[in-house]
């Protein structure tokens, strides 16, 4: 089978030496090409190449959440074909790994090679779901260009801890999971909205109170597959139903007041595959197709744990079947 191993060097979860392993294995049962990201959107160029050529049956990647996403863009540059693009394949080297631990793969990749090793062989696959995110037509974000996502997007509240995170690492700190705590702290005291929400839900067909259009929400999460992330090697299910064989869900929050906050904080670290958080203040909607959420305020937007700004409003299709996956 001939492969692409898209290596990203500077993953945080392994070595140099460790990569050369993984690749001397791989390269054991696949007629592989390597190439090593050297600049943001590397890894999405080189995986758009290797399915506009038509020669790659399969695009590896090595890396982190944000590698995989980049990946991810690359084979659907030009939109979902399961039966003809490549195939995909993971190796986690970044600090959290949900795509892949949502698959199921181990979290060492020196492991998760020798499951996809053994994948190969016994010639398993599956058809995932993915999430679509894009402009909304008529407002000022219209014509940023559509992403895709594999795990989750946040806008607003859990985007604004991303943006935060992505900043210390800037600095040089190491992306752990005590660092992402400490990010939620300060962006709860920082932020301006927690008390009355800027974003409105709207789904087809509604109009202004009725059960298709939700107000006043300060944080929105949005999963395409269960859990949404991991502290250690805790699991968290805002979304518990999330699944890659449907659409979208969504979870949100109309109030993050300090009672509220130390309520749904307590209840998503609690959270199990079977119950996630509930409330008054809380919103959850399972298997979505399409919405749109808008802001009054610009507010930040994350995919798949990379931070991408401001947004006033963004537009979301669940998309099923989209892409095929080694496991």
């Amino acid at each position: 089978m001939r492969a692409l191993l898209v290596v990203n060097p500077a993953a945080t979860t392994t070595s140099a030496r460790t990569r050369d392993v993984l690749t001397h294995a791989l390269a054991s049962d696949l007629d592989l090409e390597v190439a090593e990201t050297r600049y943001r959107g590397h890894a999405r160029d080189l995986a758009q190449q290797a399915t506009e050529g038509g020669e790659t049956e399969l695009v590896v990647a090595l890396g982190g959440d944000g590698t995989v996403n980049e990946v991810v863009n690359g084979l659907l540059a030009n939109g979902p074909d399961p039966d003809s693009h490549p195939r995909l394949a993971v190796v986690p080297g970044g600090s959290t790994n949900v795509f892949a631990r949502a698959l199921g793969l181990p979290n060492d990749a020196v492991e998760a090679t020798g499951a996809l090793l053994d994948a190969l062989r016994d010639g398993t696959e599956r058809t995932v779901g993915l999430g679509l995110a894009s402009g909304t037509p008529g407002t000022d974000d219209e014509g940023v260009p559509a992403r895709w996502f594999t795990f989750c997007a946040g806008f607003g509240f859990d985007a604004g801890v991303v943006g935060r995170v992505e900043q210390q690492r800037e600095r040089g700190k190491r992306s752990t999971h005590a660092l992402y705590v400490r990010q939620v702290v300060r962006q709860f005291m920082g932020e301006a909205n927690r008390r009355h929400g800027t974003i409105t839900l709207e789904r087809p067909g509604g109009t202004e109170g009725s059960a298709d259009v939700v107000e006043g929400l300060v944080m929105s999460i949005i999963c395409n597959t269960s859990p949404w992330t991991y502290l250690g090697n805790r699991p968290v299910y805002p979304s518990p139903e999330a699944s890659f064989d449907s659409a979208l869900d969504l979870f949100a929050l109309s109030k993050l007041s300090y009672p509220s906050a130390a309520r749904y904080a307590t209840q998503l670290l609690a959270s199990t595959a079977d119950r996630g958080p509930h409330g008054k203040h809380a919103v959850s909607l399972h298997d979505l197709t399409d919405f749109t959420l808008q802001s009054q305020v610009p507010l930040p937007f994350q995919m798949d744990g990379d931070h991408l700004g401001l947004r006033t409003s963004v537009t979301f299709t669940g998309v099923r079947r989209a892409l095929r996956v080694i496991v």
